[in-house]
């Protein structure tokens, strides 16, 4: 069993920056890929940003530009730096990974979702 256990939401004004974290812990043989997803009120999740073991990237063109991915292998750890935001990014954002595990299968775990609020 792994758990992810996200920090760093909160509330900024429009045009600053954010830090979010989540990081893996338990019995694994490797984490391949792991994203970040946000949902606001009334609408869909989506994929904000993901990255791959190697660290291939792939941001949302929503947030290209403002938003950086990226993780830490030794820590089991990905961060999502957020700059310039907007009002538009108020959601709650869930760190996903897709997970090796020792039977061999490959299974996604979801944190609990942070929030994250962006004032006018």
């Amino acid at each position: 069993q792994v758990q992810l256990v996200e920090s760093g939401g909160g509330l900024v004004q429009a045009g600053g920056s954010l830090r979010l974290s989540c990081a893996a812990s338990g019995i694994m043989i490797r984490i391949n890929a792991m994203g970040w997803y946000r949902q606001a009120p009334g609408k869909q999740r989506e994929l904000v940003a993901a990255i791959t073991s190697v660290g291939s990237t792939y941001y949302a063109d929503s947030v290209k530009g403002r938003f950086t991915i990226s993780r830490d292998n030794a820590k089991n750890t990905v961060y999502l730096q957020m700059n310039s935001l907007k009002p538009e990014d108020t959601a709650v954002y869930s760190c996903n990974a897709d997970v090796l595990e020792l039977n061999g299968s490959r299974q996604d775990y979801w944190g609990q979702g942070t929030q994250v609020t962006v004032s006018s």
